[in-house]
């Protein structure tokens, strides 16, 4: 979705976050959305990974009948 937007989109998102949170606040804004951003990527690689390692489990059970 966000390929779409290109760079004059973002410019425009940019100062629309400008102007409405303030340049003291924008700071705070941005750390806040870059560490939900890193929780989300745990959370679903942790899935994942769960997910490929019943995928080998059952693939090895299937082996062996």
């Amino acid at each position: 979705m966000l390929s779409n937007i290109g760079f004059p989109g973002l410019i425009l998102i940019l100062v629309i976050a400008l102007i409405i949170f303030g340049p003291n606040k924008l700071p705070e804004v941005g750390r806040a959305v870059g560490k939900s951003m890193r929780e989300f990527k745990n959370a679903t690689s942790g899935i994942t990974d769960e997910i490929k390692k019943e995928l080998r489990e059952d693939k090895k059970a299937h082996k062996n009948e």
